[in-house]
């Protein structure tokens, strides 16, 4: 037997065993989930969260082989949910993430029971919900360079509403403060519905609420659209320019809900999850759903999503050190 023989086998029977350590993963792709999947919504039933998780756990049960369920995890920010997700160890519970739970509290709680960043791999961005920047109708404002105006001409004397101490509506307008530097008086709510009592009252001056809330009292004149938080702008409100347009170039405000595994979940079963969940969010089906929601569809990589998070943990860890915000209660 004459060397290259011996080399040719050596390299057949390396390759073999290149070949069956990968046979391992292949098989745990095809045949996962071996039961039905369950999508945690750290929220309590109703509202955008809802929507854009039922909607994406529909179509992901019509292309993975077992039914999606949605279960409403309420709690502590959303901490509770998390901190369960993160723990388990069934290899078929995964998470709805969301502004608040994976680029805010990592910033307004002094310890968290989960690693944001450690314990979970994102999967995909599914939505966006635009927030919109809003002023009783009485407030001689019509845009928002004449709102910030009007503000720096009476510092303090104006206020805005929001549904309590780090909701997103907070978040929002701290941001817009910050970047046109402004001083508005927070009145923290507890809950957008009576926050938006008070608003069209005339108690309050401003907010910045979710425009699935707002639409419908901004086309009855009730409340007067002066921004929205978009990067482009809003078909339903096409006369109403972005924040950016406006004077604060890069400036987005939105709410955004993705999904995350397990970060101890096999690497095959992300990427099918991935797969079938971008599939979902960018069927037709999906974008109509949460286009009548006023929410944006997108279904990004695994990949944006992360480097999307990080981005936006970076956009408001300045924010909120800069307004103090705290968690209710504390």
């Amino acid at each position: 037997m004459n060397t290259s023989d011996v080399t040719r086998r050596e390299l057949l029977a390396a390759g073999g065993l290149s070949l069956l350590s990968t046979l391992p993963l292949a098989s745990q792709a095809q045949s996962w989930p071996s039961k039905p999947l369950r999508l945690v919504v750290p929220f309590a039933p109703g509202g955008s969260s809802e929507i854009v998780a039922r909607a994406a756990a529909g179509e992901m049960s019509k292309t993975l082989g077992q039914s999606v369920f949605v279960d409403n995890k309420p709690g502590a920010a959303g901490n509770i949910a998390m901190q369960e997700v993160a723990n388990a160890d069934d290899g078929h519970t995964f998470i709805l993430g969301h502004i608040g739970t994976l680029a805010v509290n990592p910033y307004i709680f002094a310890k968290l029971p989960y690693d944001v960043n450690r314990d979970f791999v994102p999967v995909t961005l599914l939505s966006k919900v635009p927030s919109l920047y809003v002023v009783h109708p009485d407030l001689p404002v019509h845009n928002l360079r004449e709102f910030v105006a009007y503000a720096k001409a009476r510092p303090g004397q104006l206020n805005y509403g929001s549904a309590g101490n780090g909701s997103a509506g907070h978040l929002a307008f701290e941001y817009l403060k910050m970047v046109s530097e402004t001083f508005v008086l927070h009145v923290p709510y507890r809950g957008t519905g009576p926050m938006l009592t008070d608003l069209m009252a005339g108690r309050l001056q401003a907010a910045a609420v979710g425009a699935p809330a707002l639409l419908q009292f901004i086309k009855a004149g009730r409340l007067r659209c002066i921004a929205t938080g978009t990067g482009t702008r809003l078909p339903q409100l096409p006369e109403v320019p972005t924040v950016a347009e406006q004077g604060y170039k890069g400036f987005e405000m939105t709410q955004w809900y993705g999904l995350l595994a397990p970060a101890k979940w096999p690497a095959a079963q992300v990427a099918k999850l991935e797969e079938h969940a971008i599939r979902a969010a960018r069927s037709t089906l999906v974008k109509d759903k949460l286009a009548a929601d006023t929410a944006l569809a997108i279904g990004n990589t695994g990949a944006e999503f992360s480097a999307f998070i990080k981005a936006e943990q970076q956009r408001w860890k300045p924010v909120i050190a800069r307004a103090q915000i705290k968690p209710e209660g504390l």
